[in-house]
């Protein structure tokens, strides 16, 4: 299986998308702080992720995600959820 995946940051409560085969050892990778695109940005919450059969699909959702666009739909599909996080 491929994964897409995103983390928000409990510092700065920004959103990281990412992709991978392994979904356990990349979120134990971003929470060691291996990974230098997040590594100050720690510590970090997966709050969605989606699982594709296909890596070509799962790096074109990544892609999409990462988009104006994309980052408009991923609050809006964890609006529930997110506002829970916020206090609301």
């Amino acid at each position: 299986m491929f994964y897409v995946y995103a983390l928000i940051s409990q510092k700065d409560g920004q959103f990281y998308i990412g992709f991978t085969e392994d979904l356990k050892k990349r979120l134990a990778q971003h929470k060691e702080g291996v990974c230098r695109s997040t590594s100050n940005r720690r510590p970090f919450e997966l709050i969605y992720y989606e699982a594709c059969r296909n890596r070509k699909d799962a790096l074109h959702r990544e892609k999409y995600l990462k988009t104006t666009y994309g980052k408009r739909c991923l609050p809006n599909r964890l609006k529930n959820d997110l506002a829970k996080k916020m206090g609301d």
